[in-house]
Protein backbone atom coordinates (compact mmCIF):
# COMPACT_ATOMS: atom_id res chain seq x y z
CA UNK A 1 0.00 0.00 0.00
CA UNK A 2 1.39 3.29 -1.00
CA UNK A 3 0.72 6.13 1.36
CA UNK A 4 2.16 9.53 1.93
CA UNK A 5 4.30 10.05 5.27
CA UNK A 6 5.79 12.82 6.71
CA UNK A 7 9.53 12.38 7.61
CA UNK A 8 10.76 15.85 9.80
CA UNK A 9 14.05 16.49 10.99
CA UNK A 10 15.84 19.12 12.98
CA UNK A 11 18.24 20.79 11.29
CA UNK A 12 21.87 22.05 11.96
CA UNK A 13 22.45 25.11 9.35
CA UNK A 14 25.33 27.14 9.57
CA UNK A 15 25.39 31.10 9.75
CA UNK A 16 25.12 31.48 6.18
CA UNK A 17 22.81 28.94 5.89
CA UNK A 18 20.78 30.75 7.92
CA UNK A 19 20.73 34.08 6.66
CA UNK A 20 19.57 31.86 2.84
CA UNK A 21 16.62 30.18 5.27
CA UNK A 22 15.64 33.34 6.14
CA UNK A 23 15.66 35.15 2.45
CA UNK A 24 14.07 31.91 1.58
CA UNK A 25 10.78 32.36 3.94
CA UNK A 26 10.68 35.97 3.29
CA UNK A 27 10.81 35.50 -0.48
CA UNK A 28 7.81 33.05 0.37
CA UNK A 29 5.92 35.74 2.22
CA UNK A 30 6.30 38.45 0.03
CA UNK A 31 5.20 36.30 -2.90
CA UNK A 32 1.98 35.31 -0.96
CA UNK A 33 1.04 39.20 -0.67
CA UNK A 34 2.51 40.23 -4.11
CA UNK A 35 0.03 37.51 -5.36
CA UNK A 36 -2.99 38.55 -2.49
CA UNK A 37 -3.06 42.34 -4.11
CA UNK A 38 -3.11 41.37 -7.62
CA UNK A 39 -6.01 38.96 -6.82
CA UNK A 40 -7.40 41.64 -4.51
CA UNK A 41 -7.08 44.02 -7.85
CA UNK A 42 -8.68 41.51 -10.04
CA UNK A 43 -11.90 40.48 -7.73
CA UNK A 44 -12.76 44.61 -7.50
CA UNK A 45 -12.96 44.87 -10.89
CA UNK A 46 -13.82 41.68 -12.86
CA UNK A 47 -15.29 39.80 -9.83
CA UNK A 48 -13.19 36.86 -9.91
CA UNK A 49 -9.59 36.61 -8.79
CA UNK A 50 -6.16 34.51 -10.64
CA UNK A 51 -4.99 31.08 -9.72
CA UNK A 52 -1.77 29.86 -9.16
CA UNK A 53 -0.89 29.30 -12.93
CA UNK A 54 -2.24 32.72 -13.69
CA UNK A 55 -0.08 34.57 -11.13
CA UNK A 56 3.16 32.47 -11.80
CA UNK A 57 2.63 34.16 -15.65
CA UNK A 58 2.30 37.34 -14.25
CA UNK A 59 5.27 36.67 -11.66
CA UNK A 60 7.82 35.81 -14.56
CA UNK A 61 6.49 38.87 -16.66
CA UNK A 62 6.98 41.97 -14.14
CA UNK A 63 10.19 40.22 -12.24
CA UNK A 64 12.06 40.52 -15.54
CA UNK A 65 10.35 44.09 -15.95
CA UNK A 66 10.49 45.59 -12.43
CA UNK A 67 13.91 46.60 -11.67
CA UNK A 68 12.62 46.70 -7.30
CA UNK A 69 12.54 42.98 -8.00
CA UNK A 70 15.96 41.74 -9.53
CA UNK A 71 17.02 40.46 -6.04
CA UNK A 72 14.42 37.52 -7.15
CA UNK A 73 16.95 35.03 -8.40
CA UNK A 74 18.60 34.62 -4.97
CA UNK A 75 16.20 32.24 -3.80
CA UNK A 76 15.09 29.26 -5.27
CA UNK A 77 12.07 29.45 -7.70
CA UNK A 78 9.94 26.78 -5.42
CA UNK A 79 9.25 29.41 -2.85
CA UNK A 80 7.37 31.57 -5.09
CA UNK A 81 5.69 28.73 -6.91
CA UNK A 82 4.80 26.86 -4.28
CA UNK A 83 3.47 30.54 -2.54
CA UNK A 84 0.92 30.93 -5.21
CA UNK A 85 -0.29 27.65 -4.92
CA UNK A 86 -0.63 28.40 -1.01
CA UNK A 87 -2.48 30.70 -1.94
CA UNK A 88 -4.84 29.70 -4.62
CA UNK A 89 -5.37 26.81 -1.81
CA UNK A 90 -6.53 29.39 0.51
CA UNK A 91 -8.65 31.15 -1.90
CA UNK A 92 -10.62 27.91 -2.58
CA UNK A 93 -10.72 26.91 0.88
CA UNK A 94 -12.94 30.21 1.64
CA UNK A 95 -15.30 30.12 -0.95
CA UNK A 96 -16.30 26.27 -0.12
CA UNK A 97 -15.95 27.09 3.44
CA UNK A 98 -18.48 30.15 2.85
CA UNK A 99 -20.73 27.88 0.59
CA UNK A 100 -21.03 25.37 3.64
CA UNK A 101 -18.94 22.48 1.30
CA UNK A 102 -16.28 23.01 3.78
CA UNK A 103 -16.09 20.59 6.90
CA UNK A 104 -15.31 22.65 9.94
CA UNK A 105 -14.83 26.04 11.43
CA UNK A 106 -15.86 28.74 8.96
CA UNK A 107 -12.64 29.99 7.54
CA UNK A 108 -12.29 33.86 5.88
CA UNK A 109 -10.79 35.75 3.73
CA UNK A 110 -6.78 35.16 3.27
CA UNK A 111 -4.76 38.25 5.07
CA UNK A 112 -1.78 39.69 4.04
CA UNK A 113 1.81 38.12 6.21
CA UNK A 114 3.67 40.44 8.25
CA UNK A 115 7.43 39.38 9.31
CA UNK A 116 7.59 38.63 12.95
CA UNK A 117 3.38 38.07 12.86
CA UNK A 118 3.33 34.48 10.95
CA UNK A 119 5.26 31.69 10.68
CA UNK A 120 8.78 31.50 8.82
CA UNK A 121 7.94 28.48 6.50
CA UNK A 122 8.60 28.07 2.02
CA UNK A 123 7.65 24.50 0.63
CA UNK A 124 11.02 23.17 -1.90
CA UNK A 125 10.27 20.65 -4.76
CA UNK A 126 12.94 18.97 -7.53
CA UNK A 127 16.31 16.99 -6.40
CA UNK A 128 16.44 16.01 -2.81
CA UNK A 129 18.34 13.70 -0.70
CA UNK A 130 19.41 12.40 2.49
CA UNK A 131 22.95 11.07 3.72
CA UNK A 132 22.09 9.52 7.23
CA UNK A 133 23.49 13.17 8.96
CA UNK A 134 22.36 15.61 6.08
CA UNK A 135 20.36 16.58 4.01
CA UNK A 136 20.46 18.18 0.56
CA UNK A 137 18.08 20.65 -0.60
CA UNK A 138 17.37 22.74 -4.30
CA UNK A 139 19.83 26.04 -3.93
CA UNK A 140 20.34 25.68 -0.15
CA UNK A 141 22.61 22.78 -0.63
CA UNK A 142 24.18 20.80 2.03
CA UNK A 143 22.50 21.25 5.42
CA UNK A 144 23.67 19.24 8.42
CA UNK A 145 21.07 17.66 10.68
CA UNK A 146 20.49 17.31 14.32
CA UNK A 147 19.10 13.91 14.15
CA UNK A 148 20.29 10.89 12.30
CA UNK A 149 18.03 10.54 8.93
CA UNK A 150 19.23 6.88 8.44
CA UNK A 151 15.78 5.55 8.27
CA UNK A 152 14.79 7.53 5.74
CA UNK A 153 17.82 7.36 3.73
CA UNK A 154 17.86 3.96 3.51
CA UNK A 155 14.29 3.52 2.45
CA UNK A 156 15.12 6.47 -0.50
CA UNK A 157 18.05 4.00 -1.53
CA UNK A 158 16.28 0.54 -1.64
CA UNK A 159 13.42 2.18 -3.54
CA UNK A 160 10.19 2.15 -1.58
CA UNK A 161 10.03 5.57 -0.78
CA UNK A 162 10.26 8.90 -3.08
CA UNK A 163 10.00 12.69 -2.01
CA UNK A 164 7.47 14.58 -2.99
CA UNK A 165 8.55 17.96 -1.36
CA UNK A 166 10.02 19.53 1.66
CA UNK A 167 8.49 22.05 3.38
CA UNK A 168 11.13 24.08 5.36
CA UNK A 169 10.02 26.22 8.63
CA UNK A 170 11.43 27.62 11.97
CA UNK A 171 9.73 26.69 15.25
CA UNK A 172 11.50 28.30 18.60
CA UNK A 173 13.87 29.48 16.88
CA UNK A 174 15.04 26.32 15.42
CA UNK A 175 14.72 25.74 11.55
CA UNK A 176 13.39 22.01 10.58
CA UNK A 177 12.57 20.10 7.27
CA UNK A 178 9.69 18.30 6.87
CA UNK A 179 9.56 15.65 3.92
CA UNK A 180 6.71 14.77 2.31
CA UNK A 181 7.71 10.94 0.98
CA UNK A 182 5.47 8.30 -0.84
CA UNK A 183 6.38 5.17 1.08
CA UNK A 184 5.15 1.88 -0.31
CA UNK A 185 4.11 0.17 3.18
CA UNK A 186 3.78 -3.72 3.66
CA UNK A 187 0.43 -3.71 5.39
CA UNK A 188 -0.08 -7.18 7.18
CA UNK A 189 -3.19 -9.34 5.14
CA UNK A 190 -4.22 -10.19 8.78
CA UNK A 191 -3.22 -8.67 12.02
CA UNK A 192 -0.73 -10.05 14.73
CA UNK A 193 -3.65 -10.30 17.27
CA UNK A 194 -7.01 -10.96 15.42
CA UNK A 195 -10.11 -10.70 16.68
CA UNK A 196 -8.96 -8.36 19.53
CA UNK A 197 -11.27 -5.21 20.45
CA UNK A 198 -10.60 -2.30 22.49
CA UNK A 199 -13.44 0.59 23.82
CA UNK A 200 -11.54 3.57 24.32
CA UNK A 201 -12.91 6.37 26.37
CA UNK A 202 -11.01 9.75 26.48
CA UNK A 203 -10.56 11.50 29.48
CA UNK A 204 -9.69 14.70 30.88
CA UNK A 205 -8.12 12.65 34.20
CA UNK A 206 -6.64 9.98 32.12
CA UNK A 207 -5.14 10.47 28.87
CA UNK A 208 -7.31 6.97 28.05
CA UNK A 209 -9.07 4.48 29.72
CA UNK A 210 -9.81 1.27 27.77
CA UNK A 211 -11.86 -2.01 28.01
CA UNK A 212 -10.75 -5.05 25.80
CA UNK A 213 -12.28 -8.36 24.62
CA UNK A 214 -10.39 -10.25 27.46
CA UNK A 215 -11.97 -7.67 30.40
CA UNK A 216 -8.27 -6.02 31.10
CA UNK A 217 -8.71 -2.08 31.98
CA UNK A 218 -5.83 -0.45 30.20
CA UNK A 219 -5.32 3.12 31.53
CA UNK A 220 -2.77 5.75 30.05
CA UNK A 221 -2.08 8.77 32.55
CA UNK A 222 -1.55 11.72 30.31
CA UNK A 223 1.73 14.02 31.28
CA UNK A 224 -0.39 16.94 31.25
CA UNK A 225 2.31 19.43 29.64
CA UNK A 226 0.89 22.39 29.50
CA UNK A 227 -0.61 22.35 33.35
CA UNK A 228 2.99 21.29 34.39
CA UNK A 229 4.40 24.25 32.98
CA UNK A 230 1.91 27.06 33.25
CA UNK A 231 4.22 28.60 36.09
CA UNK A 232 7.06 28.89 33.90
CA UNK A 233 4.83 29.78 30.89
CA UNK A 234 3.65 32.74 33.20
CA UNK A 235 7.31 33.94 34.19
CA UNK A 236 8.16 33.80 30.43
CA UNK A 237 4.82 35.40 29.47
CA UNK A 238 5.21 38.19 31.87
CA UNK A 239 8.87 38.97 31.54
CA UNK A 240 8.04 39.17 27.62
CA UNK A 241 5.46 41.97 28.07
CA UNK A 242 7.65 44.01 30.21
CA UNK A 243 10.20 44.01 27.23
CA UNK A 244 10.38 47.21 25.42
CA UNK A 245 8.78 46.61 21.96
CA UNK A 246 11.87 46.12 19.61
CA UNK A 247 14.78 45.67 21.65
CA UNK A 248 16.51 42.70 21.32
CA UNK A 249 15.64 41.74 25.21
CA UNK A 250 12.01 41.66 24.14
CA UNK A 251 13.43 38.96 20.81
CA UNK A 252 15.47 37.15 23.37
CA UNK A 253 12.28 36.94 25.79
CA UNK A 254 9.99 35.59 22.66
CA UNK A 255 12.85 33.07 21.91
CA UNK A 256 12.67 31.99 25.57
CA UNK A 257 8.67 31.70 25.43
CA UNK A 258 8.61 30.18 22.50
CA UNK A 259 10.82 27.05 23.46
CA UNK A 260 8.43 26.38 26.19
CA UNK A 261 5.67 26.60 23.71
CA UNK A 262 7.55 23.86 21.95
CA UNK A 263 8.44 21.33 24.24
CA UNK A 264 4.98 20.95 25.90
CA UNK A 265 4.15 20.54 22.21
CA UNK A 266 6.58 17.88 21.64
CA UNK A 267 5.97 16.49 25.39
CA UNK A 268 2.07 15.86 24.63
CA UNK A 269 3.22 14.68 20.73
CA UNK A 270 5.27 12.22 22.05
CA UNK A 271 2.55 11.44 24.33
CA UNK A 272 0.27 10.16 22.10
CA UNK A 273 2.61 8.73 19.75
CA UNK A 274 3.31 6.39 22.60
CA UNK A 275 0.19 5.41 23.26
CA UNK A 276 -1.61 5.32 20.02
CA UNK A 277 1.25 2.57 18.48
CA UNK A 278 0.93 0.41 21.30
CA UNK A 279 -2.88 0.37 20.60
CA UNK A 280 -2.70 -0.11 17.50
CA UNK A 281 -0.09 -2.81 17.47
CA UNK A 282 -1.99 -4.97 20.64
CA UNK A 283 -5.70 -4.55 19.35
CA UNK A 284 -7.07 -5.22 16.01
CA UNK A 285 -10.38 -2.76 16.53
CA UNK A 286 -10.66 -0.31 18.74
CA UNK A 287 -13.52 1.87 19.33
CA UNK A 288 -13.50 5.30 20.22
CA UNK A 289 -16.07 8.58 20.87
CA UNK A 290 -16.87 10.95 17.82
CA UNK A 291 -16.08 14.17 20.12
CA UNK A 292 -17.25 17.69 19.37
CA UNK A 293 -13.62 18.55 20.56
CA UNK A 294 -14.04 22.33 19.35
CA UNK A 295 -17.52 22.32 21.14
CA UNK A 296 -16.22 20.87 23.86
CA UNK A 297 -13.43 23.38 24.26
CA UNK A 298 -16.17 26.66 24.62
CA UNK A 299 -16.64 25.12 28.18
CA UNK A 300 -14.03 27.78 29.99
CA UNK A 301 -13.71 25.29 32.92
CA UNK A 302 -12.72 22.66 30.92
CA UNK A 303 -11.18 24.13 27.65
CA UNK A 304 -7.52 24.09 28.99
CA UNK A 305 -7.32 20.71 30.16
CA UNK A 306 -9.12 19.32 27.29
CA UNK A 307 -6.82 21.02 24.54
CA UNK A 308 -3.83 19.65 27.29
CA UNK A 309 -5.08 15.86 26.44
CA UNK A 310 -5.20 16.35 22.44
CA UNK A 311 -8.40 14.45 21.85
CA UNK A 312 -8.35 15.32 18.48
CA UNK A 313 -4.92 14.39 17.65
CA UNK A 314 -5.32 11.15 19.32
CA UNK A 315 -8.31 10.03 17.04
CA UNK A 316 -6.06 11.01 13.87
CA UNK A 317 -3.44 9.23 14.98
CA UNK A 318 -5.41 5.97 15.51
CA UNK A 319 -6.97 6.46 12.27
CA UNK A 320 -3.88 5.43 10.43
CA UNK A 321 -1.78 3.93 12.50
CA UNK A 322 -4.81 0.97 12.94
CA UNK A 323 -4.41 0.65 9.07
CA UNK A 324 -0.61 0.35 9.37
CA UNK A 325 -1.42 -3.00 11.33
CA UNK A 326 -3.99 -4.48 9.51
CA UNK A 327 -6.73 -3.37 11.94
CA UNK A 328 -9.72 -0.79 11.97
CA UNK A 329 -10.94 2.33 13.97
CA UNK A 330 -14.41 2.32 14.39
CA UNK A 331 -16.03 5.72 15.39
CA UNK A 332 -18.92 5.75 17.83
CA UNK A 333 -21.91 7.65 17.25
CA UNK A 334 -21.99 11.33 18.47
CA UNK A 335 -24.77 11.09 20.46
CA UNK A 336 -24.38 7.77 21.58
CA UNK A 337 -24.53 8.40 25.95
CA UNK A 338 -21.51 5.95 26.79
CA UNK A 339 -20.85 7.25 30.09
CA UNK A 340 -24.78 7.72 30.84
CA UNK A 341 -25.62 4.39 29.81
CA UNK A 342 -25.19 1.27 32.58
CA UNK A 343 -22.89 -1.19 31.19
CA UNK A 344 -24.48 -3.94 33.07
CA UNK A 345 -27.91 -3.47 32.84
CA UNK A 346 -28.51 -0.97 30.03
CA UNK A 347 -30.43 1.69 31.79
CA UNK A 348 -29.32 5.07 30.64
CA UNK A 349 -29.01 8.30 33.70
CA UNK A 350 -30.91 11.26 32.05
CA UNK A 351 -28.20 13.32 34.07
CA UNK A 352 -24.33 12.30 34.90
CA UNK A 353 -22.49 15.67 36.11
CA UNK A 354 -19.04 15.75 35.33
CA UNK A 355 -17.84 15.74 38.78
CA UNK A 356 -19.33 12.42 39.70
CA UNK A 357 -16.18 9.89 38.73
CA UNK A 358 -17.89 6.70 39.98
CA UNK A 359 -20.96 5.41 37.88
CA UNK A 360 -24.02 4.17 40.62
CA UNK A 361 -26.77 1.89 38.94
CA UNK A 362 -29.80 0.55 40.49
CA UNK A 363 -29.11 -2.61 39.50
CA UNK A 364 -25.78 -2.71 41.77
CA UNK A 365 -23.32 -1.47 39.44
CA UNK A 366 -20.59 0.61 40.78
CA UNK A 367 -18.12 1.07 38.68
CA UNK A 368 -15.98 4.20 37.34
CA UNK A 369 -17.11 6.40 35.17
CA UNK A 370 -14.33 6.15 32.07
CA UNK A 371 -14.64 2.20 32.69
CA UNK A 372 -18.09 2.29 31.66
CA UNK A 373 -17.92 4.30 28.58
CA UNK A 374 -15.12 1.98 28.14
CA UNK A 375 -17.36 -0.88 28.42
CA UNK A 376 -20.16 0.35 26.44
CA UNK A 377 -18.17 1.18 23.44
CA UNK A 378 -16.59 -2.43 23.67
CA UNK A 379 -20.36 -3.66 23.67
CA UNK A 380 -21.12 -1.57 20.95
CA UNK A 381 -18.07 -3.16 18.79
CA UNK A 382 -19.33 -6.90 19.85
CA UNK A 383 -23.24 -6.48 19.12
CA UNK A 384 -22.42 -4.94 15.61
CA UNK A 385 -25.72 -2.84 15.89
CA UNK A 386 -25.82 0.04 12.67
CA UNK A 387 -28.41 2.05 11.78
CA UNK A 388 -28.90 4.56 9.13
CA UNK A 389 -28.96 8.44 9.64
CA UNK A 390 -30.43 11.31 7.98
CA UNK A 391 -27.70 10.95 4.62
CA UNK A 392 -28.60 7.27 4.68
CA UNK A 393 -24.59 7.02 6.12
CA UNK A 394 -23.93 4.21 8.88
CA UNK A 395 -22.53 5.90 11.73
CA UNK A 396 -22.29 3.17 14.24
CA UNK A 397 -20.32 1.99 13.84
CA UNK A 398 -18.48 2.57 10.99
CA UNK A 399 -14.46 2.99 9.86
CA UNK A 400 -13.25 6.52 10.25
CA UNK A 401 -11.68 6.99 6.80
CA UNK A 402 -15.24 5.89 5.64
CA UNK A 403 -17.52 8.36 7.32
CA UNK A 404 -20.43 10.01 4.98
CA UNK A 405 -18.94 13.43 3.13
CA UNK A 406 -21.97 14.71 4.93
CA UNK A 407 -22.87 13.83 8.31
CA UNK A 408 -26.06 14.69 10.34
CA UNK A 409 -27.01 13.75 13.73
CA UNK A 410 -28.16 10.51 14.08
CA UNK A 411 -32.33 10.08 14.37
CA UNK A 412 -32.62 6.77 16.05
CA UNK A 413 -32.16 6.27 19.49
CA UNK A 414 -29.02 5.90 20.72
CA UNK A 415 -29.50 4.52 24.20
CA UNK A 416 -30.75 1.72 22.84
CA UNK A 417 -27.23 0.36 20.80
CA UNK A 418 -25.84 -2.26 21.96
CA UNK A 419 -28.10 -3.19 24.48
CA UNK A 420 -30.14 -6.18 23.30
CA UNK A 421 -26.58 -8.22 23.13
CA UNK A 422 -25.83 -7.99 26.76
CA UNK A 423 -29.80 -8.38 27.68
CA UNK A 424 -29.81 -11.53 26.13
CA UNK A 425 -26.57 -12.86 27.49
CA UNK A 426 -27.54 -12.23 30.76
CA UNK A 427 -30.64 -13.64 30.27
CA UNK A 428 -29.09 -16.72 29.26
Amino acid sequence: MRVCQAYRFALNPSPAQQRALVSHAGAARFAWNWGLARCQERYAAEGKWYSAAELHKLWNQQKKADPGLAWWPVNSKCAYQEAFRDLDRALRDFIRSKNGQRAGRRLGFPGFKKRGRCRDSFRLTGAMRCDRSAVTLPRLGRIKTHESTRKLARRLEDGPARILSATVSRTAQRWFVSFTVEVERGVPARHAQAGSVIGIDLGVKTLLTGVDDTGTVVSIAGPKPLRASLRRLRRASRAHSRKQPGSANRRRQAGRLARIHARVANVRADALHKATTSLARRYQTAVIEDLNVAGMTRNRTLAQAISDQGFGRARRMLAYKTGWHGGALLIADRWFPSSRLCSGCGAVKAKLALSERVYRCGCGLVLDRDVNAARNLLYLAVSGTERLNACRGSVRPVPDRRRPSKQEPGTAHAGKAGTAARQQAAAA
